[in-house]
């Protein structure tokens, strides 16, 4: 059977009204690190809202092979972690199958460079193509004993350390801003002698940093250098995992691009390094309020309240794309239902996505009679009446979920090729969708 024949279509026919109260599913970089952090601290951690993505399951099962007794996920998401501290985890039987979760590799790396035992993670065809050098190269300069293949990608093999041995605190600029390469040498940092720092030359997300905090280890910030000293301890604590900001930007954008109505999005996490697209959306007029903010695993978790708008064209502000990166496909969207041309500039980095989505997004909407310019690093968008077509995804997830609530403006039926993978990153999207108001149809 041909590929064409056996994937999945989106078919989205027009709808006017949206209401509802919806909760969207955990956030990614949370869920990864709960699990990680629960493994090494000391006691019981309880995970609340965890995401059952391959990626986080990559993960939770890496742990389970080296020894740690995991519960669930039950049909809450509920996930129970029995720690055993930083220095309790034992070798695996085999090679650790990483799938295709860059988080896990690159985070596993800095946490397997301090063991008293050696191992090899490699994943899926499309993980195995992807560099490690950048980890690879901090960690050597800590002493760690680790390589990958002669071209720099995995397997990443480390050897154990010797009985007397200790990695080494370094002082580490980062070449680029990556939150997953400033993790890895954290993580090593914990069982380094000394204190390890890293200097980031821009922010990036600083998950890893909250939620050291939140388990009792000190970490201290100062400006773009973090520094940790090896030698403390984990202790375990309840992870409330909040709803990812991604995947709630489709339902932001979907309440405001609607004739009527509104959607209230329950526990989304609004981590500063994570809200471009709550500033963009408000400034092109969107209704958009944040509601009952508090604390939750170290993480800032609020609800946000959206409405009907008349929203407008604007210039997008350049030092928010690095807080929207992931978000701007459905930005897009909200860009072709304003008044007004929407312009955006210095988002190169959406082009190396999981797709080009710069040119995706551009093609589909041209299909819907969307005018739009594209640039190296951006588009113009020209606020009109979205009609029908059909357009195809580029097998990506977010430009899938975008067309989808694209119908909410068009003339006509919206039909969306290849969204098999939607179900990896947001599972009850087509369930979620039709509950407030969409009416989405999967062929």
């Amino acid at each position: 059977m041909s590929q064409e024949s056996t994937s999945l279509s989106f078919i989205a026919t027009p709808a006017n009204v949206v209401n509802g109260e919806i909760t969207v599913p955990g956030d990614k970089s949370v869920s990864h690190r709960s699990i990680m952090f629960g493994a090494l601290a000391e006691g019981t951690t309880h995970i609340s809202g965890f995401l059952p993505g391959q990626d986080c399951l990559a993960t939770m099962n890496s742990f389970k092979a080296m020894g740690i007794e995991i519960e669930g996920p039950d049909a809450e998401q509920n996930v129970t972690v029995y720690g055993k501290g930083l220095h309790g985890l034992t070798a695996p039987e085999q090679p650790l199958d990483i799938g295709n979760s860059g988080t896990s590799i690159r985070l596993l790396s800095g946490i397997l460079a301090g063991q008293r035992f050696g191992t090899s993670m490699a994943g899926d065809s499309s993980l195995n193509k992807r560099p490690m050098g950048r980890v690879i190269t901090p960690l050597k300069q800590m002493g760690a004993n680790i390589d990958a293949a002669s071209d720099g990608t995995p397997p990443v093999v480390t050897q154990a350390l010797g009985q007397d041995q200790q990695l080494n605190a370094i002082h580490y600029d980062l070449p680029m801003a990556s939150a997953q390469v400033k993790s890895c040498v954290l993580l090593a940092g914990m069982y380094a002698n000394g204190t390890t720092s890293v200097t980031e030359p821009g922010i990036t997300r600083d998950h890893t940093e909250r939620m050291l905090t939140a388990f009792g280890y000190p970490v201290t910030v100062e400006g773009n250098k973090i520094s940790i000293e090896g030698g403390h301890k984990l202790k375990a604590c309840d992870i409330q995992v909040p709803g990812d900001i991604s995947s709630a930007t489709f339902f932001m954008v979907a309440g405001l691009i609607a004739k009527e109505g509104q959607i209230t999005i329950k526990n989304v996490g609004m981590n500063p390094t994570r809200i471009g697209a709550i500033n963009i959306l408000k400034q092109m007029n969107g209704d958009l309020s944040v509601m009952n903010e508090r604390m939750a695993g170290g993480e800032p978790v609020a609800d946000i309240l959206v409405k009907a708008s008349n929203l407008q064209g604007i210039d997008i502000n350049e030092s928010d794309v690095p807080l929207a990166i992931d978000e701007f496909p459905a930005i897009f969207i909200a860009a072709a239902c304003a008044s007004g041309t929407t312009r955006l500039r210095g988002a190169e980095e959406l082009r190396v996505k999981e797709s080009d989505r710069i040119q995706a997004m551009a093609d589909g909407l041209t299909i819907l009679d969307i005018n739009c310019t594209v640039y190296d690093d951006g588009i113009d968008i020209i606020g009109g009446q979205i009609t029908s077509g059909t357009v195809d995804s580029q097998d990506d997830h977010r430009i899938a979920m975008s067309f989808a609530i694209s119908s909410l403006r068009a003339t006509g039926a919206v039909t969306i090729l290849d969204c098999d993978n939607v179900a990896t990153s947001f599972p009850n999207f087509v369930t979620l969708a039709n509950q407030v108001g969409l009416s989405l149809n999967q062929e």
